[in-house]
């Protein structure tokens, strides 16, 4: 009996200091872990955007000593952005993704303000625009009322255009072709408008094989994107008109993000300020290297002047008037205020 209740005795002695162990590393119940499931989209493991969440990670990790564990998922393992969005609003299930403004205006029409043709003529007003003040703020605000927290803009580059007919030399050349484009209406209708071609909305998983069988002709993304997909396998002609300037909006889901407490709030916003400034350089590098490499690749490449820019633009205009009030009337009056006033 005696050795029974020393074994007793021994035994809890050796659970209390297991136990005192187990606080030092985990903590209270303000100190424990954190699960952060990213979704990185369709886009694959050498994209800016791809390499922008492994940078993510490794932060999180770092910076919080552990208690933030992260669940990187990329090239599509949790589907494309309709359904990463889905996923983080119905059951947070997705804590931290960066969508097109296309899939997320499904969800919140403001964001489609992003996607309009020539907003952004250059990158630098659009930084100023974005992260600068009212604009780029009225977005991420607008994002709470659908459960979203709004974290800033990752950025995707600007679009241009692939086709496998013929060089697209004039905006005129734009006629008769099938270009693919994302199922997103002010996309659409400025195709329409750019010399009777024909738009054809698709989900950008079926794109590299509609391609490659002539479904459609040619499509439109960032030089990084047509470089990572290989669409130069199936793309002879690359027209650089920079007609769109794609952000990605940063989102979380926000009853996850209050649920955070502050010091890993902090970490986490910390966290994503470097990521915004760390994606910005690799898009930058990206659009470089990956154009010379597209060339290299075999395209031709094409390069419309500033007087053909302008004739796309004044060609697109009427698309802001038309989705005016869809979007909201204030939405585009204070980004066309900030962004053509610079």
């Amino acid at each position: 009996m005696k050795k029974i209740l020393q074994g007793l005795l021994l035994m809890g002695l050796v659970l209390m200091i297991v136990g005192c162990g187990a606080n030092k590393s985990s903590g209270d119940s303000d100190k424990e872990q954190y699960t952060v499931r990213i979704a990185g989209g369709a886009v694959g493991p050498e994209h800016s955007l791809t390499k922008t969440f492994n940078f993510i990670k490794e932060e999180l990790e770092e910076k919080s000593d552990g208690r933030f564990k992260v669940d990187l998922n990329v090239a599509g393992e949790l589907g494309e952005d309709r359904e990463i969005i889905e996923a983080m609003q119905m059951g947070g299930e997705v804590h931290l993704a960066s969508p097109s403004p296309a899939a997320l205006g499904g969800f919140n029409e403001s964001v489609a303000i992003l996607d309009m043709p020539f907003l952004f003529t250059n990158r630098e007003i659009a930084y100023e625009v974005l992260d600068g003040g009212e604009p780029g703020q009225m977005i991420l605000d607008g994002l709470e009322s659908s459960g979203f927290k709004g974290l800033g803009y990752f950025e995707n580059g600007f679009r241009n255009v692939t086709n496998n007919v013929q060089p697209i030399e004039s905006v005129e050349d734009f006629e008769g072709l099938s270009i693919r484009t994302m199922q997103n209406q002010t996309h659409i209708r400025a195709w329409e408008l750019l010399g009777g071609a024909n738009p054809t909305p698709m989900a950008f998983g079926e794109l590299y094989s509609a391609l490659q069988q002539g479904t459609v002709d040619g499509q439109e993304n960032p030089f990084g994107l047509i470089l990572a997909n290989k669409f130069f396998e199936v793309q002879d002609y690359l027209t650089v008109t920079n007609h769109v300037y794609a952000p990605n909006v940063i989102i979380t889901n926000k009853e996850f993000y209050d649920s955070l407490p502050d010091d890993l709030r902090t970490i986490f916003d910390n966290a994503i300020q470097a990521a915004i400034e760390h994606n910005r350089e690799l898009a930058q590098e990206e659009e470089v290297t990956a154009r010379q490499e597209l060339e290299e690749q075999g395209m031709e490449v094409y390069e419309f002047s500033q007087e053909q820019l302008e004739e796309m633009q004044e060609i697109t205009l009427p698309v802001y008037e038309e989705f005016k009030d869809q979007i909201g009337a204030e939405v585009v009056d204070t980004f066309l205020g900030a962004s053509r006033n610079k």
